[in-house]
């Protein structure tokens, strides 16, 4: 189970605290956590460490409850602040942002639903320091729409999970996993096998601390490698009733809102990128004897260089707050009582549009600034102790999440013809589908 919170770190925001007052409080709480995991993060990813001791630090300072309401004990920030402390910790280190993806994604399907028991009680829980990690996606044979893992009534007659999952990014750290699977009653069956692949989907909240569950950190990727986006295994695992919810009753803007935790996972990367080329062309003394001036720090085509970096960071920032606030407009219209109203309709729309606009031009400028980064240097850039490799190795990880041309499609669409875009979408394999 994840670390407890701290009560000393408990000092929420009021409610007659400003928004921004709220944003700088949280700062102050968390950039201390931030430059700690900032100063360990090379030697984490060449030893390959998972950052379990920067996670706890992390919910032990509040990190988890930034969205939870001030009356529930958060600090009640929107998602445009919310968003600008992602980038920072991403520029401390961009795995950490994305371990709480699914969490954040949690939160935020609280924040959709009605007040009552469970809504309070889950917002407690978060605010003590329990989290979940994510687990929808399956490798393999998994029927595009379907799910091979499944929700099946025991003979005690409790919910019993099995299956398993992959890309289950921060489970391997937090006490529940948000499972997406399938009912396996009659009438699901039968809408099955009549060739709709996704009829009795659901989400499951399962706890890890029990029987038949197995993580496993065999995540592969060339980057962002400490996320521990492993395989979740379950084997009967036991699921409450109320924990058990249809799939279609999540917020419509979730896709939305997973891409603009990449945005900022994003925006931190070109930071990065921008802090360490200054710093390692400040410290540079060797020189070339064809540059243009004595020492690096003072040549014209570096500092050229090194400022095409610094304006990537500077869009890629605003970019991801921009999406932010196209997201909160999304979060503005989920309260049941507008839910499908033209006001909702229109808002998810644009946040999709806007996380999807951020993820075209994103996807390409921060792997290119984080190639840039080598032109400022000679070879002795490329040196392994330095890793500074990881940040093209991270942007380009996070670049591949929901392909990208797909994206670009969908925005001219958009553009061109009003298409509304898709809010949810699958993967797996088509159906009669063999191999070329």
């Amino acid at each position: 189970m994840s670390s407890t919170l701290d009560l000393t770190t408990t000092s929420a925001g009021t409610s007659g605290a400003t928004p921004a007052e709220r944003l700088a409080a949280a700062r102050q709480r968390l950039q201390p956590v931030f430059d700690r995991a900032a100063a360990g993060v090379v030697q984490r990813e060449l030893d390959h460490e998972l950052p379990r001791a920067q996670v706890a630090e992390l919910v032990g300072a509040g990190f988890l409850r930034l969205r939870v309401p001030v009356e529930h004990g958060g600090d009640g920030l929107d998602l445009v602040a919310t968003t600008e402390l992602l980038v920072d910790l991403a520029a401390a280190d961009s795995n950490l942002p994305q371990v709480f993806r699914g969490h954040l994604a949690w939160v935020e399907h609280l924040l959709s639903l009605p007040d009552g028991p469970y809504r309070d009680a889950w917002f407690a829980r978060v605010v003590a320091g329990e989290w979940a990690g994510n687990a929808w996606s399956e490798t393999g044979g998994t029927e595009l729409g379907g799910q091979q893992t499944k929700v099946t009534r025991g003979e005690d007659g409790r919910w019993r999970l099995t299956g398993r999952k992959y890309y289950t990014t921060g489970t391997i750290y937090a006490g529940w996993s948000d499972v997406v699977a399938q009912l396996t009653d009659e009438d699901t069956l039968a809408a099955q096998a009549a060739g709709d692949a996704a009829a009795g989907t659901v989400t499951a909240l399962v706890r890890l601390d029990q029987p038949g569950v197995r993580v496993s950190d065999d995540w592969d990727g060339f980057g962002q490698q400490l996320t521990g986006t492993g395989t979740l295994e379950l084997d009967g695992a036991l699921v409450e009733d109320d924990d058990v919810a249809a799939f279609d009753d999540r917020f419509r803007y979730q896709t939305a809102l997973y891409q603009l935790v990449l945005l900022a996972v994003h925006a931190g990367i070109a930071a990065a990128v921008e802090r360490d080329t200054a710093r390692e062309v400040r410290s540079r003394t060797r020189s070339y004897s064809h540059g243009l001036a004595a020492v690096v720090r003072e040549d014209p085509q570096v500092l050229a260089v090194a400022g095409e970096i610094s304006s990537i960071a500077f869009a890629a920032r605003a970019t991801a707050l921009a999406a932010a606030a196209a997201v909160q407009g999304a979060a503005d219209t989920a309260r049941p009582e507008l839910r499908d109203s033209e006001a909702d309709r229109a808002a998810n729309a644009r946040a999709e549009v806007a996380t999807a606009q951020a993820q075209v031009v994103l996807s390409e400028s921060v792997p290119r600034a984080a190639t840039l980064l080598f032109n400022t240097l000679g070879a002795s850039g490329t040196s392994r102790a330095k890793d500074l490799d990881r940040h093209w190795r991270n942007a380009r990880t996070v670049a591949s999440h929901n392909p990208v041309i797909y994206k670009a499609r969908i925005v001219g669409d958009w553009s061109v013809n009003g298409a509304v875009p898709p809010f949810v979408w699958a993967i797996g394999t088509a159906r009669g589908a063999t191999p070329a």
